[in-house]
Parts: C-alpha cells; sequence; structure tokens
C-alpha cells in the first residue's frame, strides 16, 4: 500500500512539474509573439510616418513650385520686371515696396559715368543732358528682357522729365506688345507727362496711369503704392 501511495506522489509530482514546465512555455511563446507583433506594429509606424513625411515633402515643394511660378506671374499679367533708375535713393524705396507686392524680377539702371552727390552739381547736368538730349550709357544690360510681359518703370522727375538715362533704356530696348506701368517721385512735380514721352519712345506698347509720390512721402508710400497696383489690376 506504501508503493502504491508513493507511486500514486510520484505520478501526481511528474504531472505537476510537466505542468509548470508546460505553462513556463506558454508564457514565454505569448511574450515571443507579442514581441514579434510590437516589432511588426513599430515598422509599420515607422514605414506610415516615412510615407507620410514623404507625402508632406511633395506637397510642400508643389507649394513651393507654386509660389515661385506665382512670384513670376500675377494676376494673369505675366512675367513681371521692376526696373527703375534712383540717384537718391527715393525711387528705389518705391521700386522695392513694388517688388514685394508683385514679385517677379528688379533691375537698377546704372549709368557708366555716376552722377555726383552734389545736388547743385547734379541739377545743372541734369539740365544740360535734357537740353541737349544726351543718352547717357548705361552700366546696367536686361540680355532676357523679351520674356517680361509688364515692365514696372520708375524714375525721378529731373527739370518736369525723365533722367536722360531712362530714355536712353527706352532707346536699348523694344518694349513692343508689352505693358509699361510708370512710377515717380518728385518734390511735387507729379508725373510731368512723362508718360505721354514714354507712349512716343515705345509706340507699340500699352502704358498703365502712372504712380507720382512725393519725396517727403516716399517712406509712408506702400498703401498709395498697393492702391495703385489695384487700380491697374495688380
Amino acid at each position: 500500500m506504501n508503493k502504491k501511495i508513493i507511486a500514486l506522489i510520484v505520478a501526481i509530482l511528474i504531472i505537476v512539474v510537466l505542468g509548470i514546465i508546460v505553462g513556463i512555455n506558454f508564457v514565454s511563446n505569448n511574450n515571443e509573439v507579442a514581441s514579434q507583433n510590437q516589432t511588426q506594429m513599430q515598422n509599420q509606424s515607422n514605414r506610415e510616418s516615412q510615407t507620410n513625411n514623404q507625402e508632406l515633402g511633395q506637397i510642400a515643394n508643389n507649394e513651393t513650385n507654386a509660389n515661385e511660378n506665382q512670384n513670376n506671374e500675377v494676376a494673369g499679367n505675366g512675367k513681371v520686371l521692376v526696373v527703375y533708375f534712383s540717384h537718391t535713393g527715393n525711387t528705389e524705396t518705391v521700386a522695392n515696396f513694388i517688388h514685394e507686392a508683385v514679385g517677379g524680377d528688379i533691375v537698377k539702371l546704372e549709368a557708366v559715368e555716376p552722377y555726383t552727390d552734389n545736388y547743385n552739381d547734379l541739377l545743372d547736368i541734369a539740365q544740360e543732358e535734357r537740353n541737349e538730349n544726351v543718352r547717357p550709357e548705361l552700366s546696367t544690360h536686361i540680355d532676357n528682357i523679351d520674356e517680361y510681359d509688364t515692365i514696372f518703370l520708375g524714375y525721378p522727375i529731373w527739370w518736369g522729365d525723365m533722367p536722360m538715362a531712362v530714355y536712353t533704356f527706352l532707346d536699348e530696348y523694344d518694349l513692343s506688345g508689352k505693358t509699361i506701368a510708370p512710377f515717380v517721385t518728385s518734390g511735387g512735380s507729379g508725373l510731368s507727362g512723362t508718360p505721354s514721352d514714354i507712349e512716343d519712345e515705345e509706340p507699340n506698347a500699352t502704358v498703365t496711369e502712372g504712380l507720382s509720390i512725393r519725396d517727403s512721402n516716399v517712406r509712408n508710400s506702400q498703401n498709395s503704392v498697393e492702391q495703385w497696383l489695384s487700380q491697374i489690376g495688380f
């Protein structure tokens, strides 16, 4: 009888031990499966994140390209160039306001022989050039001007007229078929009829209504610039 009991106890212990071993293997397998699932989920998440980043990058690139295209072509007015002659910096300030608003490219006209900074001497030189119908040579050259559809042309008023360097520009380039939008700065003489002079120089171009800014108002002229741009379709 004792032997049977001992055999029974041994059998029970064997069953218990086997159960423990099976349980340990089961838990281990579950943990391994869970770890594999977690790894798979992490990999899937990383792939989705990478895909999303690529899509966002593509969207950003598309937006950048669209903005670059819009920068050169505004409201159906084609490619835009802001070109200006400025001696004291007033016309340059207005040109920059226009460029900020419409985009495109911007070019400063400069003469081969720079003008003096002495105001009285400058007046004498400007008057002499005007009286003798001089065309000062420009150091600025625009090789791709044919690409532009609209040209904003800026200059100060000297002796009731455009500086002769601007006439040089109009002589050098055929602006036929383009839209020219003139803007000027002056002590108070307004446009001084210069849009008509531009029409005479470029009879096959379309000249818009001009913008005149007094020298004393240049720094605060951004709103006036934007209103004018709206009036001429920009």
